[in-house]
């Protein structure tokens, strides 16, 4: 199943898609859905243009897996500005404030006085549907609601301003698109086989497929819970392929009109241009 956030009759409301169009649920948004089971009372026509971001009230920050994918860690050798580290032996995790969400076709409110270093993620994201702390590996997928897109637009000068910890220069408003939809754990399979691209201005700039994770979806959560409770809702991003703007030879950046193309097989598309905020 698809879950989407659509604007309906001047509110923001959950639903699901269903052929071509949306069945409206009786739920204030898909945090309340995934904690109940609320019955349908509504259908409108499906229209790409009213998705909204599937999820914005979340019960904490939201988290965030760095250095995933061995391509990404080692392209960014000698270009963290002092700040390498030796490679991870377990998953690195940092938080982004909720205030930096955005729908899947809303602009990234971008701003040269802000940072001129704006940088592209293209990430796969999922929900956590059922609380769990200390969840094992075997376990972990039955944790999992749903996946969706995520792109953690990152001002890597910010990044790098703050002793090195990601929180400021991740944490900008209105820069991360989400969505179009959840695409429930069900439907997906196996998280381990997701392709997932981002283009700008039509280049491809990442192309890389989940198998490719440093760690796993399950060794995230697993690791993530150790000590600390996952929640329904709960919002994690599982890492950024190597093609960052940052590692390139020149840098490359995003720049006000640019546009942005985060897709996958399984997951649908974002599209959002930049633009001045």
């Amino acid at each position: 199943m698809r879950y989407v956030m659509v604007e309906h009759a001047g509110a923001v409301v959950p639903g699901v898609l269903s052929d071509g169009t949306v069945l409206l649920l009786n739920a204030t948004d898909l945090t309340a859905v995934i904690d109940g089971q609320p019955g349908v009372v509504g259908e409108i026509p499906y229209r790409q243009e009213d998705l909204r971001a599937p999820l914005r009230r979340f019960r904490r920050d939201i988290l965030c897996t760095g250095w995933n994918y061995w391509d990404h860690f080692e392209e960014s050798k000698g270009k963290r500005e002092g700040q390498d580290v030796d490679r991870p032996e377990h998953p690195t995790f940092f938080t982004k404030g909720p205030d930096v969400v955005i729908g899947p076709y809303d602009d990234i409110a971008w701003d040269s006085a802000i940072s001129a270093k704006w940088d592209y993620e293209a990430e796969v994201a999922l929900v956590i549907g059922r609380t769990g702390k200390n969840i094992g590996v075997d376990e972990a997928l039955d944790h999992v609601w749903g996946y969706t897109l995520a792109n953690d637009v990152s001002q890597r000068d910010l990044q790098r301003a703050h002793g090195g910890q990601w929180l400021k220069g991740k944490s900008i408003d209105a820069t991360m698109p989400l969505g179009p939809w959840i695409v429930t754990a069900d439907e997906v399979g196996d998280p381990q086989d997701i392709h997932l691209q981002c283009l700008v201005n039509g280049e491809v700039r990442q192309d890389a497929s989940t198998r490719q994770m440093a760690f796993d979806v399950a060794t995230l959560i697993s690791e993530l819970s150790f000590g600390m409770t996952l929640r329904p809702g709960d919002l994690l991003l599982t890492g950024t392929p190597a093609g960052i703007g940052n590692a390139r030879e020149p840098q490359v950046f995003l720049q006000e009109g640019d546009v942005v193309v985060t897709r996958s097989d399984k997951l649908g598309e974002l599209r959002n241009r930049v633009s001045r905020a």
